[in-house]
């Protein structure tokens, strides 16, 4: 065995830079946190080649007196930190005092600095952490360092760069997601001498969206903001329609900090179920506030990872957050922890069963500004079971009943009776699992049994205030429903419509499965952290049908499963219940039984093409609006299509 000994510095000092420090944006991201942590409120990049040969950072922050200046640049030398008990609550972006001596081990750098109190400022140059220069100089208040020909000493690291441009685009993407972090800092971004960003630093989020991605992004969004158990989510959230190609639109800061989460991403897609596309994933820019005690910052040499003490907290947190903003921010509903449990025991799905909250429409006419025109669920709210409406109707000038309501007093308000499935069109293959499903308590029922008003139950809202009215005119296409909403014209695509609704239906009914008991037990091996989560959460397993004892870790025993999956599927259905409960998730349901609900659901539905029955389509409608859910079909396309008056009045000319 070789002699041991101890590393020069020359060496140790080029092997801790290379943690931190592996290509332009590295610098750039470390330089930003430090202006940030000191006060800056302007903040200008500068890069030249993507970085390679000139990097400058300048911004107006509090500065270092020349005393600390060449201290600044020795290892484990920070003002943010004095004592371990610090570490378990950081508030600062950097705090391990790494960056300047990591960035000048491996580049030639040169910082101008000036504390407002002094006269003079200060100049060092430091190259390969060799202090060359430093005197007085006269410059402005703030900081502005220069970081020249990165990798200079280290040239088997600088064969390792991409193209410029490659190089260029890193830090583009790392400079925005910084400046989303910090809306309240106005960032300037140039690109060989070609501005590139500029952020209004005005402390508006949706301003430096806007900035980053542009108008059509920033209109494509849904605003954010909820408390759960001490954690604050607030932010934006992409409409479902809008979603993305891929996740690099995926943006969580927590405390302020960028970081790549795991649990929030999971739960941001959990949240988007049976609203999105196939192949689409949704886009965000959310905050997460924490207490610093219950994240840990410290796990990852470049601080893109954190650990929180509560995965789940955090999973809940994001997940209700988002699920609020997409049942509309201007919605007066909320799901929150109490009405989670019923929520999560319905497959999270409506909350429309018997033993939860009905829906109802508030009254329309005091709309505040800035309501988003596009959301036709602005006036739903829930409203406990205790309370009883009574049924309204009205009459338009041709006879034909329209639905009305308010929400002024509850007994002038009327009681939401819903459509009955109509599972006329689906084969018996689906029958038989639907039987299974729901223990056999299903009909088949035609049209002619769709929700009808007694007549002792029709009444003409007498309110003074303004109703909100849904009037059905037709269909076009035979495919199409036309009706009118107040000022608004809508086209619902029926059999998308129906079929939400008859998912909604189905799913309630797979809260729990019956079980086939296998003939012998099927042993599947998992990983110790599967094997946890499936051992801790055996109560929830029976109830979607599985049942499953502890062989000896990582080992499970299957002794049964839900009827619908086949024994042959046994180890690749449990080894997805186990990956479903590592991720938190609040609905462990499996994909397979998704795919059976979204079948079923389709055959049982109104077909396109095919002309309906008034009656049919103004109960379809009433079942449309009754619901904040009911916005796009099971695989994601939009119900309805919303053109208001004035829209209509403009293609006319009527108005400009």
């Amino acid at each position: 065995m070789a002699k041991i000994k101890v590393l020069s510095k020359e060496v140790s000092e080029l092997i801790a830079a290379g943690e931190v420090i592996d290509r332009p944006s590295s610098v750039i991201k470390e330089l930003l946190e430090n202006s940030i942590d000191s006060g800056a409120t302007n903040i200008t990049v500068e890069i030249k080649n993507g970085g390679r040969t000139y990097m400058r950072i300048t911004d107006n922050g509090c500065g270092i007196s020349k005393e600390d200046l060449p201290t600044a640049f020795l290892r484990h030398a920070t003002s943010k930190i004095s004592s371990k008990n610090d570490l378990s609550n950081i508030s600062s972006l950097g705090f391990r005092g790494e960056a300047l001596a990591s960035i000048c081990a491996v580049s030639k750098v040169s910082v101008l600095t000036k504390q407002p109190r002094d006269e003079l400022g200060a100049h060092i140059i430091n190259e390969g952490s060799e202090v060359r220069l430093l005197e007085d100089s006269g410059c402005p208040d703030g900081t502005t360092i220069i970081v020249r020909d990165l990798f200079f000493n280290v040239p088997a690291r600088l064969k390792f760069l991409k193209k410029d441009v490659t190089e260029g685009n890193v830090t583009a993407a790392i400079i925005n997601k910084i400046a989303l972090s910090h809306p309240s800092v106005s960032f300037k971004f140039i690109r060989d001498n070609r501005q590139e960003l500029i952020t209004a630093g005005d402390g508006s989020l949706f301003s430096a969206i806007h900035s980053v991605f542009g108008k059509d992004f920033a209109n494509s969004l849904l605003k954010v903001n909820y408390s759960h158990n001490g954690v604050k989510i607030s932010g934006y959230t992409v409409k479902p329609l809008m979603a993305k190609s891929k996740r690099s639109f995926q943006n969580f800061f927590i405390n302020g900090r960028y970081v790549r989460s795991v649990t929030c991403m999971v739960s941001l897609e959990e949240a988007y179920k049976n609203q999105i596309m196939t192949g689409k994933f949704p886009a965000c820019v959310l905050m997460v506030d924490i207490d610093p005690s219950l994240v840990d910052v410290n796990v990852h040499p470049a601080k893109a990872e954190v650990k929180f003490s509560d995965e789940k907290l955090i999973y809940d947190a994001v997940y209700f957050a988002v699920k609020n903003a997409l049942m509309s921010e201007e919605t007066p509903s909320e799901l929150t922890e109490e009405s989670a449990k019923h929520f999560s025991e319905n497959q999270l799905y409506g909350f429309k069963p018997d033993n939860g909250v009905q829906t109802v429409f508030a009254q329309s006419g005091n709309d505040t500004k800035g309501q988003t025109e596009q959301n036709a669920f602005e006036h739903a709210t829930y409203k406990p079971k205790d309370d009883f409406y009574t049924s309204a109707k009205a009459s338009d000038l041709s006879g034909r009943p329209m639905y009305s309501g308010s929400l002024s007093s509850p007994k002038k308000e009327y009681k939401v009776n819903y459509l009955d499935n109509d599972f006329s069109q689906a084969d018996d293959t689906d029958f038989d699992k639907l039987k299974a499903f729901t223990k056999g308590e299903f009909k088949y029922i035609n049209k002619d049994s769709i929700r009808k008003r007694p007549e002792s139950e029709e009444k003409i809202v007498t309110d003074e205030k303004k109703v909100t009215v849904t009037k059905v005119l037709g269909e076009v296409f035979d495919t199409y429903i036309v009706c009118q909403r107040d000022e608004d014209m809508y086209l619902i695509d029926k059999h998308a419509a129906h079929e939400r609704i008859n998912f909604e239906k189905i799913k309630k009914s797979v809260a729990e499965l019956d079980s086939q008991t296998l003939i012998s037990p099927v042993n599947v091996l998992l990983s110790y952290e599967e094997h946890d989560a499936v051992i801790e959460n055996l109560d929830k397993a029976r109830k979607l049908g599985f049942i499953i004892e502890d062989a000896g870790a990582p080992f499970v025993n299957i002794l049964g499963l839900p009827v619908v999956i086949n024994g042959e599927e046994a180890e690749e259905a449990v080894s997805e219940l186990a990956k479903n409960f590592v991720s938190l998730k609040v609905s462990p349901q499996l994909d397979i039984l998704d795919e059976l609900c979204h079948s079923i659901a389709c055959k049982a539905s109104i077909k396109g093409n095919i002309p309906s029955d008034i009656l049919e389509l103004e109960a379809l409608c009433l079942d449309v609006f009754d619901d904040a859910l009911t916005k796009y079909c099971p695989h994601g396309r939009p119900i309805f299509v919303k053109l208001s008056k004035r829209e209509i009045e403009k293609l006319f000319k009527r108005i400009v």
